[in-house]
C-alpha cells in the first residue's frame, strides 16, 4: 500500500514506528512529569534538546525566544513541524481522577496535564525525526522539528517571532495540536477586545451625585450578547462569536460609586471577518447603548466620565528566556484550500500509513496557525495525536496507539514532500 510513496514504503515506515512506540510513550510520560506552564518552559526545552542530540539530529538549537529546534537533512525545500511545549495550569485537583503529573497509563491512554495539548505531539515528533534519519527519507528536504513556547498565553507569538526574525523560513508547516489523527486545514481566528466606561465616584449613600461606570456598562454588555446572535457563519469554519469573559471596576471603596468599568471580550472570527470589522461592530454596540454620559450629571464633560474606550490589548510578557516580543492580540482566521499540495500530500500520507484519507476538519480552538498561515501566509495544516476534547480538561489524555500512528504519518509526509 505505497500509493506512490518512495522507498521506504508505508509498511516499513509503520513497522519502524511500532518498534519505537514504547520508547516514545515513555518519553511522553517524561514530558508530562516535567511541568511547563507558559513562561516557565526552560526545563522541558532542555529535556527535548538533549533527546534530539542523543538521536543524532544534524543540528539543535534554542532560539533567543526560547523555542527548541532540531534539524534533519539539508535539502532545498523546508518542512517544519511544530508542537508547543507549554501547558495551562492544573486547576482544581479534586476534578482529576489521576495525578496530573504522574503520567499514568490506564485504559489504553497516557493521562496527565499536557498529554493531549500537546506533549503527545512533541514526543511523536522527536521520535519521527529519529526515524527520518534512520530511514533516510529527508535526503531531499530540510526538516525542522520545533518545540515552541508561550503558546497558551499568546497563540502564534512564538512563530510570529520565528518568521519575523527569519529564524526559519519553511515552505510548509505542520502543527501537531490534537486532531484525533485527522488532517486539519484551518481554524477560526480570535481577538481580545476591552471596553472601558468611565464614571464619577461619589459616596454610595448618594449615588445621584456621581456617574456609575458599572451602570453605564450594563447596556453595552446586553448589546454584546445580542451581537453574538447575529454574527456570520462559514460552511467550513463555523460561526463567529463574541462573549464577555471578565468584568472589572474601580472605585475609592466598596461604599463608593464606581469611576471605571472594563469588560474583556473573547471574539472568535470566522472566514471574512477581520479586526477592523469586529471593532466596528463593538463601536456600533456602544453607540446603540446610549452614549457615554448620564443626562442628569452636572459639570463639564470631563467631569462626567468621558468617552467609552475600545482597545485591543498588546501581549508583552517575557518568555522563559526573558525576551519580550510585543504582539497585538489579534489572531486571524485561516484556511488552506483543499487542492493545495500540502493538503493533498497529507491525505496521501494518511492513506498510506493509516488506510484512508480520513474526514479532515478544523479546530474549535486557536493554534499557532494564526501566525504561520494567518499572519505570514506559510501553507499550514494540522495532524496530531489525541482529541481536542481533552485539552485543558481534567481528563487530559492521549491514546497510546496514537503515538506510533502519528509518527508514521510525519515520516510518510516528509517522504512524499521530499520526492515531489
Amino acid at each position: 500500500m505505497s500509493l506512490g510513496l518512495p522507498p521506504p514504503a508505508a509498511a516499513e515506515i509503520f513497522s519502524a514506528a511500532r518498534a519505537t512506540a514504547p520508547d516514545a510513550a515513555a518519553f511522553l510520560q517524561e514530558l508530562i512529569r516535567t511541568p511547563s506552564l507558559s513562561g516557565d518552559e526552560g526545563a522541558i526545552v532542555a529535556l527535548i534538546e538533549r533527546r534530539m542530540r542523543a538521536f543524532g539530529f544534524d543540528e539543535t538549537r534554542i532560539d533567543p525566544f526560547g523555542n527548541v529546534m532540531g534539524r534533519i537533512g539539508s535539502g532545498p525545500r523546508t518542512l517544519a513541524f511544530d508542537a508547543h511545549v507549554d501547558t495551562v495550569d492544573v486547576g482544581d485537583r479534586r476534578l482529576w481522577q489521576v495525578d496530573p503529573f504522574d503520567a499514568k497509563i490506564a485504559n489504553g491512554a497516557i493521562h496527565g496535564r499536557g498529554a493531549s495539548d500537546q506533549k503527545a505531539g512533541m514526543a511523536a515528533l522527536v521520535f519521527a525525526g529519529a526515524l527520518m534519519r534512520q530511514l533516510a527519507v529527508a535526503r531531499d528536504l530540510t526538516v525542522w522539528i520545533v518545540g515552541s513556547v508561550l503558546e497558551e498565553d499568546c497563540d502564534g507569538l512564538c512563530w510570529h517571532y520565528i518568521l519575523s526574525e527569519k529564524i526559519l523560513a519553511p515552505d510548509w508547516i505542520v502543527l501537531t495540536e490534537p486532531t484525533h489523527l485527522e488532517v486539519y486545514r484551518g481554524q477560526r481566528g480570535r481577538m481580545e477586545i476591552e471596553v472601558m466606561t468611565r464614571g464619577v465616584a461619589c459616596h454610595g449613600s448618594a449615588p445621584e451625585r456621581g456617574v456609575n461606570a458599572i451602570h453605564r456598562m450594563a447596556p453595552i454588555i446586553a448589546g454584546i450578547e445580542r451581537l453574538n446572535d447575529r454574527l456570520p457563519s462559514d460552511a467550513f469554519l463555523g460561526r463567529g462569536s463574541v462573549t464577555t469573559t471578565q468584568v472589572r471596576s474601580t472605585a475609592p471603596s466598596l461604599c463608593a460609586v464606581a469611576d471605571s468599568c472594563t469588560i474583556h471580550l473573547d471574539r472568535r472570527l470566522t472566514a471574512g471577518e477581520t479586526d477592523a470589522s469586529a471593532l466596528a461592530e463593538v463601536e456600533d454596540v456602544v453607540r446603540a447603548a446610549g452614549g457615554a454620559q448620564s443626562p442628569d450629571a452636572e459639570g463639564p464633560a470631563s467631569a462626567r466620565g468621558g468617552a467609552t474606550e475600545i482597545t485591543v490589548p498588546v501581549f508583552e510578557r517575557p518568555s522563559h528566556t526573558g525576551l519580550i516580543y510585543p504582539m497585538r492580540q489579534y489572531y486571524p482566521a485561516w484556511v488552506l484550500p483543499e487542492t493545495h499540495e500540502l493538503v493533498t500530500q497529507a491525505r496521501a500520507a494518511r492513506t498510506a500509513v493509516l488506510g484512508d484519507a480520513g474526514r479532515g476538519g478544523t479546530w474549535t480552538f486557536s493554534t499557532n496557525g494564526v501566525a504561520t498561515m494567518g499572519m505570514h501566509g506559510v501553507p499550514t495544516i494540522g495532524f496530531g495525536p489525541a482529541s481536542e476534547i481533552h485539552a485543558h480538561a481534567p481528563t487530559d489524555q492521549c491514546p497510546v496507539d496514537h503515538i506510533p500512528q502519528a509518527m508514521a504519518f510525519y515520516v510518510a509526509l516528509a517522504a512524499l514532500l521530499g520526492s515531489a
